[in-house]
Formats: structure tokens, C-alpha cells, sequence
């Protein structure tokens, strides 16, 4: 009787030892950064070069970063199963992957950040209810379990599983009801997301991140939710073409990706005109208000306005431009160039609302603040990129990530 193989039926697969190599390889990073990890919870945050003006640095940066790039999971279950574009059902499954590992590395960043892990369930069981950090908390724990029931469906399709008959029954219904979760995952990304920048809008004291308000909400409340809606499917699509490059295979369609592609270049393009209103009111109504003039906060070699230029223009209207032309959609190399810019547009995004805040002297007689992270610091922060290729690439491997791959990619 053969044996029910692990690798999905009608897919080819790179060799065993080739595949042992790249995880040998990635499970050395990783390893890397589970030393240092190990070292700030055993000695403390004075492995860190964080100090008392740069309390959130490279770390908050990251776990901004991927919380944002992760957003192409709740939208694109919004877009699936509420709105109806079921072309996307074909990169769905990805997104969710992706949005499992930003996330599951969101709390992991926030678990070392913390300093005492142990503790952390403080945050659950004496909450600060007056804080957004709080709620911040609950939301990011609460979708991260609703990625996870998002993700059970997928591992059950993996052929030594789906041969069961209770794994493979439990994967069909929990299929059936998969609309719900991503209704749920909507809800509860608005809120962390829009809390996320809320945090920085609400900064009296860091003129520079302060905003005006609608109702009870500064503008980044609903900046940081737009922007992660926006960006986040430029980063699945470009995890999606470089595994189709690594693996010299054709995974999606390419009307999936345009369409993707096209939705997320309307959304860039309202929030950039969005952002650009936020920075001009906030530039010659809030600073000036404040005492400050816009060149203030970009009087730093390091935060000059280049850096402004670069989030609005570079990578804010022109991706956003590109992907809503046909013409930009079709051509690989501004396809590829778009996205990539929409990815360092959103990740810039969040270094400037965490890094330069902070950098920003709050009066006269301060200098600019500078900061440099520890080896530590780098080494946890590359520990989820090493940790999300190890599972893109389990899943790749073992489970029906792309539905289309066998269609487009027939065995001889």
C-alpha cells in the first residue's frame, strides 16, 4: 500500500537536501536572534541602547512595520468574503499565512519589549482601561487567534491530514464558516490599527506626531488603519512573486494579482491625498499653534524633508499611480516597482512616526536626539524575518497555499 505523501498531490517540489539547506541556513538567523532574545530577558533591557528619550526605538519600528504589512490579511477577507471578489480567493490563503506570522511576531516584539514576559498578562488582568495601548493589547491578541483559526483550515489540507476523515470534515466546515472570522478580523484590525497611530496623535508633549481630532480620534487614528489597508496587499503580492521567482513557477493569476493590485492602488491613492491634507493642516494650523514651524522637525541631517518627500511622492502617489493604470498593473517591472515602493512607503510610515518622534527636540535649547540600536536589537528584530521564511516555507512545501499552482503549473 503506498504512503500518503506530505508534499500536496499534483505540485512538484524542490529535492529534500535543498530544502534542508535554505532551513538550515534561515534556522541559523533565526538562532541568532534567539540569543539575543535570550540575553534581554536574562540580563535585562540594558542590552538595549534604548534610553530615556527613545523608550519606543527599532523594536516599536518593527512591530509597527509588520502590523501594517500584515493588514493585505484583513483586507483581503474583507474583499473575499464580505464585499464578494472571489478572484482573490486565489491569494487568500497566502495572506493569511502572512498575516499569521506579522502578527504572531507582533506579540513576540512586544513580549521581548516588555522587558518581564512573565508579567505579561498583566496587561489582561489589571488593564489600564484609559489607555489605547490597553486596547491595543486585546485586539492584537484576539486577531492574532482568529489568523490562527483562519490558518487551521489550510494545515488540515495537507495530505496526510485531509486523509483522516474528522481533520478533513473539520477543515469543510470550518471553510463554511471562514466569513464570519473575517467579518471578526475587520472589526478588530479598524480598532488596533487605528489605535496604533492613535497612540502617536495624541502626544501633546511630541509636537511632531500631534494631531487635530474628529470627534475623539486624532487624523492618525484613521491614517494608520488606512495605510495598512492600503500597503498591506502590496506586501503579499510581493512575497507572492518572489516565492514565484524562487520557485520558477507561475502560482496566481495574473488577473488575481491586477485586481489585487488595482484595489490596493485606489487605496494608496485616496490615503496619500488624506495624508497630504493631515501634513499641510498639521504643518500651517497645528505646529505653528504649537510654537513650531515645519523645517523644525526636519532640521536633522538624519530627518531632513527628504524623508517627507519620500513618503507622500516616491512612495505614495507614484506606486499608487502605477497600480491603478492598466498599463502599470501589466508591466512586471512597474508592477514590482510599485509594490516594493508601497512597502518602504508604509515601513517609513511607521519609522518616522516612532524614530523621528522621538528624535524631534521639544525645546530650544535641546539638540537633536540620536540613537543607534544594539547588535541585540538588530539581531530580534531580523529573528520574525527569519522566523516568517521558515513558516512561508513549511507552508509552501506541505499545504495547498495556492489554489491555481496546479492548474498553471501541470506535471508532465
Amino acid at each position: 500500500m503506498n504512503e500518503t505523501p506530505l508534499i500536496p498531490a499534483g505540485v512538484k517540489r524542490c529535492s529534500k537536501w535543498q530544502f534542508s539547506l535554505w532551513m538550515a541556513v534561515v534556522t541559523a538567523v533565526l538562532l541568532w536572534g534567539v540569543y539575543a532574545m535570550y540575553l534581554i530577558w536574562y540580563k535585562g533591557l540594558n542590552q538595549t541602547n534604548m534610553n530615556d528619550a527613545y523608550g519606543f526605538a527599532l523594536w516599536i519600528w518593527a512591530d509597527l512595520a509588520v502590523i501594517a504589512l500584515g493588514g493585505g490579511a484583513f483586507f483581503s477577507g474583507f474583499l473575499t468574503y464580505i464585499v464578494g471578489k472571489n478572484e482573490l480567493k486565489n491569494i487568500i490563503n497566502l495572506a493569511v499565512v502572512i498575516g499569521f506570522i506579522c502578527y504572531s511576531s507582533a506579540l513576540l516584539i512586544l513580549a521581548i519589549d516588555i522587558g518581564q514576559p512573565l508579567r505579561g498578562w498583566f496587561i489582561f488582568w489589571h488593564a489600564n482601561v484609559h489607555s489605547m495601548l490597553t486596547e491595543v493589547a486585546f485586539c492584537l491578541s484576539c486577531y492574532f487567534a482568529v489568523l490562527t483559526i483562519e490558518f487551521i483550515p489550510l494545515i488540515l489540507e495537507n495530505p496526510k491530514l485531509d486523509k483522516k476523515p474528522f481533520w478533513h470534515h473539520l477543515s469543510h466546515n470550518m471553510h463554511g464558516i471562514m466569513a464570519i472570522f473575517a467579518a471578526t478580523g475587520v472589526f478588530l484590525s479598524f480598532f488596533h490599527q487605528g489605535s496604533l497611530g492613535g497612540v502617536a496623535g495624541v502626544l501633546y508633549g511630541r509636537p511632531f506626531a500631534f494631531r487635530e481630532h474628529i470627534f475623539i480620534w486624532p487624523f492618525t487614528f484613521f491614517l494608520f488603519t488606512w495605510s495598512a489597508a492600503a500597503y498591506g496587499p502590496c506586501f503579499t503580492i510581493l512575497v507572492t512573486k518572489i516565492t514565484e521567482m524562487i520557485t520558477r513557477k507561475k502560482l496566481v493569476k495574473d488577473s488575481a494579482i491586477h485586481l489585487f493590485a488595482k484595489i490596493s492602488g485606489w487605496m494608496i491613492i485616496t490615503y496619500i491625498i488624506a495624508k497630504s491634507i493631515d501634513t499641510i493642516y498639521w504643518a500651517f494650523v497645528t505646529a505653528p499653534g504649537m510654537g513650531f514651524t515645519l523645517m523644525d522637525f526636519y532640521a536633522s541631517s538624519t530627518y531632513n524633508i527628504g524623508l517627507l518627500f519620500a513618503e507622500i511622492v516616491i512612495c505614495g502617489f507614484i506606486p499608487g499611480l502605477i497600480l491603478i493604470t492598466k498599463r502599470g498593473r501589466e508591466n512586471s517591472f512597474l508592477l514590482m516597482s510599485a509594490i516594493i515602493l508601497g512597502v518602504i512607503g508604509v515601513s517609513l510610515n511607521r519609522w518616522v512616526m516612532v524614530l523621528q518622534v522621538m528624535a524631534v527636540p521639544v525645546f530650544s535649547f535641546n539638540e537633536w536626539y540620536t540613537y543607534m540600536p544594539s547588535w541585540q536589537e538588530v539581531a530580534t528584530t531580523v529573528l520574525p524575518v527569519a522566523y516568517g521564511l521558515i513558516v512561508i516555507s513549511l507552508a509552501h512545501r506541505y499545504l495547498p497555499v495556492f489554489p491555481q499552482e496546479k492548474e498553471l503549473n501541470p506535471i508532465d
